[in-house]
């Protein structure tokens, strides 16, 4: 029996509701490996799991959802991996933080070489999330204009980056002038300050009127709905999430026929499950990082045993880049 040491939730609340409890796991069963994990991802989901927003399936309950480590053990059927490989995941089930668990071998992919396990962890779910949007959402090409709200924070990075690679014209909205400058470091040809300046009003003078072919937000509230006034013809607007407030209504009357414009509300663990060929997928994405077109930037290192400051840090809005959290 091997003993791990997981961060959970014993009741939904604030960041201080985590413990540090032992947890005694069996051995890998069929098609299953058991991990050592070396580092694992902060991501806003993790924050609505802990607030009971989408609540977690039993507490206590450990969270997180993207982690990197290395098999330890597989149990009988795994042919994919052997003791020693290093390893990658992002999605269900809910538990990466801990220093070990057990998962299924058919979730995990296996990490390149040049790719550390930190590196890894901030790059799994986010950059996961950038395929998605980039091979099953909108497609982009060279020429193209899109808006990237919070073009600063772990996701707009990695979007404006890969997006900026194909010669796309990116423009960001971003909290400060500090921000700004790394929005501008992430392939943001321009940047708007929404503290100051309406965004909306923004894009259409730095456009010349004609608007973008894509938003991307995860602010929610009425994010959404105002960016509809950032769209040319035959536009998007995709929402990521609900990190302010809860979606605004959007009137499918608002949308055409004279604007003809697209909404969506697409969710990375429904492309992960879907892949057909999930380690082909994440080589994909493994490949912009190696390019060098997708630079994975980690704000800040936190010990697994204080993921509570990386919680509050987080939703404080205080962060330029992915969190990770080492066991």
């Amino acid at each position: 029996m091997t003993i791990a040491r997981q961060m959970r939730i014993h009741a939904y609340g604030g960041p201080e509701m985590f413990r540090a409890d032992q947890v005694e796991l069996p051995e890998p069963q069929a098609g299953e490996v058991l991990v050592r994990q070396h580092a694992a991802g902060v991501n806003f989901i993790d924050v609505y799991h802990r607030k009971g927003v989408f609540p977690l399936p039993a507490l206590p309950g450990p969270v997180g959802v993207e982690a990197a480590g290395e098999v330890l053990a597989c149990g009988s059927g795994v042919i994919a991996f052997a003791p020693g490989d290093r390893v990658a995941y992002a999605g269900p089930p809910i538990g990466s933080y801990a220093d070990m668990r057990i998962m299924k071998a058919a979730a995990l992919v296996r990490l390149p070489d040049p790719i550390g396990y930190e590196e890894a962890a901030a790059i799994m779910l986010k950059g996961m999330t950038v395929h998605m949007l980039m091979t099953r959402v909108r497609k982009l090409s060279a020429g193209d204009t899109i808006l990237v709200h919070s073009a600063a924070g772990g996701l707009g990075q990695l979007l404006g980056q890969w997006a900026s690679a194909l010669g796309v014209r990116v423009i960001g909205t971003v909290g400060s002038p500090d921000k700004a400058e790394i929005a501008r470091q992430s392939g943001c040809a321009e940047t708007i300050l929404y503290k100051e300046t309406d965004f909306v009003a923004a894009v259409d003078e730095l456009t010349g009127g004609e608007g973008v072919d894509a938003v991307y937000e995860g602010l929610g509230g009425d994010i959404l709905t105002r960016s509809l006034g950032c769209l040319k013809p035959f536009g998007h607007a995709i929402n990521l999430g609900q990190v302010g407030k809860p979606l605004d209504s959007v009137a499918l009357a608002d949308l055409g026929p004279q604007r003809s414009l697209t909404v969506s509300v697409p969710g990375v663990f429904a492309h992960l499950r879907t892949c057909k060929d999930l380690q082909g997928a994440a080589d994909e994405m493994f490949a912009q990082v190696l390019s060098g077109n997708m630079r994975p930037r980690i704000g800040e290192r936190f010990a697994l045993s204080n993921v509570a400051a990386a919680h509050a840090k987080l939703e404080a809005g205080r962060t330029a880049g992915a969190i990770v959290l080492v066991p």
